[in-house]
This record gives C-alpha cells, structure tokens and sequence, in this order.
C-alpha cells in the first residue's frame, strides 16, 4: 500500500506543518512497495544504458528518468524524448536548448548522451542521483494531489539552492526562473503578478519580476535564494496569496489574519 503524505491544513500552515514532518513523511513514502521496486529496478538496470533508445525503450527506466525531473506527463512522447536525450546540450541548436521550459535541458544533462563521451550512466554515483531526485519528485507529486499549491513549495524549496548556487549572471539566473514552469508559478504568485504577464515582451517580464521581488522580499538578487531563509520568505509570500486566492479555504478569518501578519514581517 501507497503511503499518502499528510497534509492537514492548507496555506502557510499547512507548510509549516509539512515542513515539520518532512523526515517522517518521505521516509514512510520511500517505503511504499511500488516506490521501492521501481526504485530497485533502476538501480539494478540503468548501467546497462549507453544510448538514448535503450532508455526511451523500457518502460520502467523511462518512467523513472522522467520522473526524476518532474516530466512524467511525457511518458508516451518516446520520440520527443528520444530526440530531447540524443541532441544533448553542447550544441546551440539541441533541442532541450530551444524548448522553453529549462526542466529538458537539466533532463539532458544530467544523462549526458549525445557526445562522443561515455554517458553519464556509467559513472559511480549515477543511479543515486537521480534516484534521489525522483523520490522527492514522486513525493512532491503525492503531495500536489492533496495541495497543488503544497506541491509547488515543496519544488521550490528544492530548486532554488541550486539554482542559486550555479553561479549564473543575475539576467540568466532569472530566464532560468521565468522558463520553469513550476518555479515562475511560484514566484508570480508571490509578486501578485497576473498570468496574462507571460505575453509580454521577455524583457519586460523580466523586469516585472525583478520589481515583484524587490518588492515583496526587499531584494532581486536569486544567489540569495542560496539562504534557506530566504526561501521561506518566498513560500510564505506564496502560500499566503495562494490561500488568499483560494478564498481562504479551511482556515479561519483569525488565522489568515495571523499569516498575513507574520508575512508582512
């Protein structure tokens, strides 16, 4: 049987809460039997791979992979991901490099086809990576059926330390933002942005995004994001908005009024 995550309350306190219990929830949720086969069969499988096509064509393998970078809806599209895989990054012209959303291009990297380099299947370490990255993943997913909103914190407490670690030129590091999906979602809603925003020039979102943070977190420097505090400060601008969106769903006028509060601190 599938554990399911515990999410009691929604908005900032149903984020306190499940930051909370985080240890214990995805220790319980890596436990589950499917989980845990899936999981096996990678490890055992995986340093088998040596090109694009042996990993698009097992099943398991692929669910996994995608898994891992929040792609799963792409599971059918063999060829696409095939493509996405065997272009690698190196070339201006690769596929993962001309797609929007960034999430394909890190899919790419991470496997590392598409040089005349052994792929980074067969390097030590390999399958624990990802493996690592698709237990959270599932996790967050499991989450995202009970809140989609709890989903969204939970990616972006994950992905912005690295993002904000990588060293990226402040323009870069906010395309990067702007160009995943989960993270922009999390970011506009924060800001107060309206969606309708993405049909701006590029440019002009940019610099829309910048003004949202220095506004609502005092600053618009993403290596900041670096300090988990500062993370905090984002999901709670988010799931306070969120809620407050939602109308205010299962939780009191006394206790919108007390996150709002402490969001304003």
């Amino acid at each position: 049987m599938t554990f399911q995550p515990l999410v009691p309350l929604t908005g900032y306190a149903g984020w306190r809460f499940l930051s909370r219990t985080m240890p214990e929830q995805t220790a319980s949720f890596a436990d589950s039997p499917g989980l845990a086969r899936d999981m096996a069969y990678f490890r055992e499988n995986i340093g088998t791979v040596t090109s694009a096509d042996d990993l698009v064509d097992d099943f398991r393998l692929r669910r996994v992979a995608l898994g891992a970078f929040g792609l799963q809806d792409d599971l059918p599209n063999r060829a696409f991901i095939a493509k996405v895989l065997s272009d690698g990054v190196s070339d201006d012209d690769a596929l993962s490099n001309r797609l929007a959303d960034k999430r394909y291009r890190a899919f790419s990297e991470a496997f590392g086809f598409g040089t005349s380099l052994s792929p980074r299947t067969q390097s030590p370490g390999f399958a624990d990576r990802i493996l690592a990255r698709f237990a959270r993943q599932e996790f967050e997913r499991a989450v995202g059926d009970q809140s989609e909103d709890l989903r969204l914190a939970l990616t972006a407490q994950r992905e912005l330390p690295d993002l904000a670690g990588q060293g990226l030129r402040d323009r870069t590091a906010w395309l990067t933002v702007l160009g995943n999906p989960p993270l922009r979602k999390v970011f506009e809603t924060a800001f107060g942005l309206p969606a309708a925003i993405g049909s701006l020039d590029l440019d002009q979102q940019l610099k829309e995004f910048q003004a949202g943070s220095d506004r609502i977190l005092g600053h618009s420097d993403i290596t900041r994001f670096s300090d988990p505090s500062e993370v905090e400060s984002l999901i709670q601008a988010f799931t306070t908005r969120a809620q407050i969106a939602a109308g205010f769903s299962f939780t009191s006028p006394g206790q919108v009024a007390l996150t709002l509060l402490q969001s304003a601190r």
